[in-house]
């Protein structure tokens, strides 16, 4: 492939990894204006899937038979919802850095994933990449003050995401990204739009912002965090192919830490920062190894 090429691939994936990666202080900046995390969810889904639905018109890309859709809204109106739901409470409960490390767990739990259920073998190096992750999750949750809730959130984010992707290793195969991605955000504002309304009957309605920052602030969390994030993930790929482009996406809690240190006043102890290193250094061997799942999603 042309230089030129894998260089435009490359300044994509860094943009998708930066605008992914400024997704939490956004959301944290919502959450101080008052929105609840059913309205964050709903705004960013009901708007990136109408954004979507007309890129997918533009590019003339084909709605796929029901039968191949119906695994893929399950994806979205479950896995990516329950994903998106423990992520922006994890950020209620723990720092936007400490989440962000958390929640890039999510290619080891994937390799294990693959071993049970999809009969891949873990390898010499695999494993090894495993112990380097847990011993740099440990390091990262004892070397800070994070409530235990945001915690468990924040690693269930990845968890759940971890699912979702083993899943979609199976269920998007020679689908196109674009259509998967608005199929997964369609469903997905379906169901928050579900919940939104179920709270509102029960007479606890969804925090909407008050303001036009706020509003602003959702705004910038469907178009930029979301479908920027994802275009310009899947163009970087085409490009540089999916091990150079799970190296590079490591990037995303890269600019989230220094995102959180500089705008929202956060810092990670020295445990803290050595055990992020360790996670992401796991994180680019898998990616070396194969293993890391990029070919149906981008974090978060």
């Amino acid at each position: 492939m042309p230089a030129t090429a894998r260089l435009t691939g490359a300044l994509l994936v860094a943009l998708s990894a930066a605008a992914f990666g400024s997704m939490a202080i956004f959301g944290v900046w919502a959450q101080d204006d008052g929105v609840d995390t059913p309205a964050l969810v709903f705004v960013r889904f009901a708007l990136a899937a109408v954004v979507l639905i007309g890129v997918m018109r533009v590019r003339g890309v084909a709605v796929p038979p029901l039968r191949r859709c119906l695994p893929v809204a399950a994806m979205g109106g479950v896995g990516y919802v329950g994903q998106s739901y423990c992520y922006f409470l994890a950020l209620e409960h723990a720092q936007a850095s400490l989440v962000a490390l958390l929640l890039y767990l999510f290619p080891a739990f994937v390799a294990v994933l693959a071993a049970v259920f999809l009969g891949e073998r873990i390898a010499l190096v695999t494993a090894a990449a495993l112990v380097l992750a847990l011993v740099g999750t440990a390091l990262v949750v004892g070397g800070g003050s994070g409530r235990p809730l945001g915690i468990a959130l924040g690693v269930g984010a990845a968890v759940v995401y971890s699912i979702y992707i083993t899943v979609g290793s199976v269920v998007t195969g020679g689908m196109d990204v674009v259509a998967v991605s608005t199929i997964v955000c369609v469903a997905a504002a379906v169901v928050c739009g579900a919940v939104v309304a179920v709270l509102a009957v029960i007479g606890r309605p969804a925090a909407f912002p008050s303001s036009g920052s706020g509003w602003g602030t959702l705004l910038a969390i469907a178009l930029i965090c979301t479908v920027v994030a994802i275009l310009a993930f899947f163009g970087g790929m085409a490009r540089l192919g999916p091990t150079a482009t799970s190296v590079l996406s490591t990037l995303e809690p890269v600019v989230t830490v220094g995102l959180a240190t500089w705008l929202l006043s956060e810092s990670l102890t020295a445990l803290q920062a050595v055990g992020g290193l360790l996670v992401l250094a796991a994180v680019v061997w898998l990616a070396i190894a194969h293993r890391a799942p990029v070919e149906t999603a981008p974090p978060v």
